[in-house]
């Protein structure tokens, strides 16, 4: 088993149940568009300051996978070591979002005897540690990416969010697992890898996002946080301060500017560019009036205008922000979660910054949206504050809360002996 597949078996802890890390963490948003690289320090408290910051043009990745290793590594060095040389640091080992992969996530519960004793850190282990065996999938086809702890439960009695210090016979916890494709996760790995760094964690996109955007009340209300980027739709619920359900759809910006591209017979370039200063995904009354000059494909003489009225160009981005929306709106239905995010949805993105997407989204969600941006990065240049940098921002987030804070799990309690000797010791603790 590598390192990192090792790695990424460790139970995410709650935040209340972590100690917060210090020092040096790295952050790597490799996505369809461009690659994003933090480099932040963390005091003893978990408060972060970002030291070092670079974004480039992404090379080989389509829909959140790595079709180009070649193109991805020079993308993700050139990232890094842009950061580098600003924060003046070396870098040896980055948490990695996983936007594509196909993420599966479900929730599953299970419970342990406790023989009525006061319940410490050990039996946190011991009930966590039950869930290396959860993953359901062919452990040859997907990885487990995250198991996470969404609630704590005592002889029934659920809701609890720190068991220690409690009393019961059996403890139980309702863990979230999200899974991913073994091939598209191990590609990722290994791109990252020959750029002589370590994948200190694998963090899904949306979940991501959502720690570095979402306010506490939202956390514990309930919302749906919709990750638009260029390649890929990510979606995930929050509920009760943990993540309860999370999901990516191989759509997203990147598909509006090819849909103008060959709609309207122009360079990529350039229906990036109308898309982002004359498109919107809402019709308003002056469309049929405004004009635009849309350079063609292959012309030499690009000074030779084609008039196009911007309804023609919203009459294009519509149709594939709607289908994306839908798509949204039928996996929430499906997942059977979306009533415990209320009415609250918040987009990120860079997609999500086109205009009338966040109009749109209400309209075919019926549902209250705001933009979100992320909130909790310190130092962070002003052109990076925007929702295309939610990502980023959010691993940073992750790698601070110190998901080990914890001993690992193992069946031997720090201090015990192994082998026969231990077990026992531990079977007599938990019945006697």
């Amino acid at each position: 088993m590598s390192a990192i597949t090792s790695q990424r078996r460790r139970q995410r802890l709650p935040r209340h149940l972590t100690k917060p890390r210090n020092g040096l963490i790295a952050a790597l948003d490799v996505g369809s568009s461009k690659v994003c690289c933090f480099i932040a320090r963390a005091d003893a408290n978990g408060q972060t300051r970002i030291i070092g910051a670079s974004h480039q043009v992404s090379h080989g990745m389509k829909n959140g996978i790595v079709v180009d290793m070649d193109a991805a590594e020079t993308a993700i060095l050139n990232a890094v070591h842009a950061a580098e040389q600003i924060a003046n640091e070396t870098v040896r080992s980055v948490s990695v979002n996983l936007s594509g992969g196909h993420p599966l996530s479900r929730t599953v519960g299970v419970e342990v005897p406790i023989a009525g004793h006061e319940i410490g850190d050990g039996d946190l282990r011991r009930v966590l540690e039950q869930t290396a065996s959860l993953n359901g999938d062919d452990p040859s086809e997907r990885d487990l990416i995250h198991t996470i702890p969404i609630g704590f439960a005592i002889d029934g009695d659920r809701g609890i969010r720190d068991p220690r210090g409690m009393y019961g016979d059996r403890l139980g916890v309702d863990m979230h697992i999200i899974t991913a494709a073994t091939g598209a996760v191990r590609t990722l790995e290994t791109v990252v890898q020959r750029c002589h760094l370590d994948v200190e964690s694998f963090v899904v996109s949306a979940y991501a996002a959502g720690l570095a955007v979402l306010v506490e009340d939202e956390l514990d209300l309930g919302v749906t946080l919709i990750d638009m980027g260029a390649g890929t739709t990510s979606i995930s619920v929050f509920y009760d301060g943990a993540v309860i359900y999370a999901d990516s759809l191989p759509v997203g910006g990147g598909h509006v500017t090819a849909d103008i591209a060959r709609g309207l017979s122009t360079p990529i370039a350039h229906a990036e560019r109308l898309k982002t200063l004359y498109g919107s995904a809402i019709a308003s009354a002056a469309d049929e009036h405004d004009i635009v000059d849309v350079p063609q494909m292959g012309e030499d003489n690009q000074e030779i205008p084609n008039p196009v009225s911007r309804s023609a160009l919203n009459g294009i981005i519509r149709p594939r922000v709607e289908e994306t929306l839908e798509l949204v709106r039928t996996r929430l239905t499906q997942s059977g979660v979306g009533h415990f995010a209320g009415r609250r949805v918040v987009l990120t993105g860079g997609a999500s910054q086109m205009q009338g997407a966040r109009e749109l989204a209400a309209l075919f969600l019926d549902k209250q949206v705001r933009m979100g941006r992320p909130l909790r990065c310190r130092g962070l240049a002003e052109a990076m504050t925007g929702p295309a940098f939610a990502t980023c921002a959010g691993l940073i987030g992750f790698a601070v809360q110190n998901p080990t804070a914890l001993p690992e799990p193992t069946p031997v309690l720090k201090g015990e002996l192994s082998g026969l000797t231990g077990r026992l010791s531990q079977w007599l603790r938990e019945h006697i």
